[in-house]
């Protein structure tokens, strides 16, 4: 079941269209990550969400409702920012319990509440604290518990990891999730990092100048891309061009090879054809296409290795030991058909 709905959603800064008649749906209690390169328009689709930016056209429909009518502080969601945008010269306690005080609560159930939103987050013992005594994980925190404690339907997440070192946004991140799970709500989350996407969230939605060009599960969108972008901007797949042939092959000059995807890539006889194909996804035997390996990189456990076929075709490759073959080491390389996504 949908809890948000976005139809048709187009902003426009001094003429340019920052959201192009962008859709997106984000299901109930879901966990859901906006993916994209500089300029795509993720942060501007969160703030249109939140009321910050008035759209030109398109609708915003949460739990049925349109949001238009009503400003900000009314919407049934709340908006976590990159900067946390804490009050300095508050304390965490009373940073958690600012927005129960401006809705009126009374002062008992306050404290309760803030009392569990901290015991939540682990930060019962910092109640006291300013937020310029904390580290920036557990700023972090703060800044969610004074989210979930107004008990939102959504919460939007504008990069909440970008602040923090790659040890601690692993950490966070796995927190992040798991409040998530705990508290039900729906997260709808911006990032540009692949990787906290795929770990992160339920479903990925890739955006492109503005558009929503592929949504999914991770998998199906690392697995089955949709376009040269998808494919490129997830992993970074290798990208093989070729021509259609009449039995649906396709003729690869630049292996050279003939492929055949297991999916029908549905184009007439001699179209042009790409085709993705995931570096992990290439195995190393006897038989199969000729290579030279050209550059080889430690990755821990395996080595990613960049090779050039003999039509001068440049392929990636993830050898599975952390020792692999040397620069001008010739090696075989092959693939199922399966492995071979037709793109758009």
């Amino acid at each position: 079941m949908s809890l948000l709905q976005v139809e048709g959603l187009t902003v426009r800064f001094g003429g340019a269209a920052a959201l192009d008649a962008l859709d997106l749906e984000v299901p109930e209690g879901a966990f859901v990550a906006l993916l994209g390169g500089s300029g795509s328009g993720k942060s501007t689709l969160l703030r249109t969400i939140a009321g910050f930016v008035a759209p030109a056209a398109g609708r915003i429909l949460l739990g049925g409702v349109d949001l238009a009518p009503l400003p900000p502080e009314r919407r049934p969601l709340h908006m976590m920012f990159q900067s946390y945008a804490l009050f300095p010269h508050m304390s965490v306690a009373d940073n958690v319990g600012y927005g129960l005080r401006r809705a009126g609560a009374a002062t008992a159930e306050r404290i309760r509440r803030v009392g569990a939103a901290l015991e939540m987050v682990g930060l019962e013992a910092f109640a006291r604290r300013r937020p310029a005594a904390l580290s920036g994980g557990q700023q972090q925190r703060v800044a969610l518990a004074r989210a979930l404690i107004l008990r939102p339907r959504l919460l939007l997440l504008d990069e909440p990891l970008g602040a923090l070192d790659a040890a601690l946004r692993e950490r966070t991140g796995a927190e992040l999730r798991a409040l998530q799970r705990a508290t039900g709500s729906a997260f709808l989350m911006v990032t540009h990092d692949q990787a906290e996407a795929l770990a992160l969230a339920d479903r990925v939605a890739v955006l492109e100048q503005g558009r929503v060009i592929q949504q999914g599960t991770p998998r199906e969108l690392w697995d089955r891309p949709a376009t040269r972008f998808v494919a490129g901007f997830l992993g970074a797949a290798n990208i093989i061009e070729g021509v259609a042939l009449a039995d649906g092959g396709v003729d690869c000059p630049a292996l050279p090879a003939t492929l055949r995807p297991a999916v029908p890539h549905g184009k007439p006889p001699g179209s042009p054809v790409a085709l993705a194909l995931r570096a992990e996804r290439i195995g190393f035997g006897d038989e199969g296409l000729p290579a030279v390996v050209t550059e080889a990189t430690y990755r821990g456990g395996a080595s990613l290795l960049t090779l050039r076929t003999s039509g001068g075709a440049v392929l990636r490759a993830l050898w599975p030991e952390a020792s692999g073959p040397a620069p001008e080491h010739a090696v075989t390389l092959s693939w199922e058909p399966s492995a071979l996504v037709p793109l758009a």
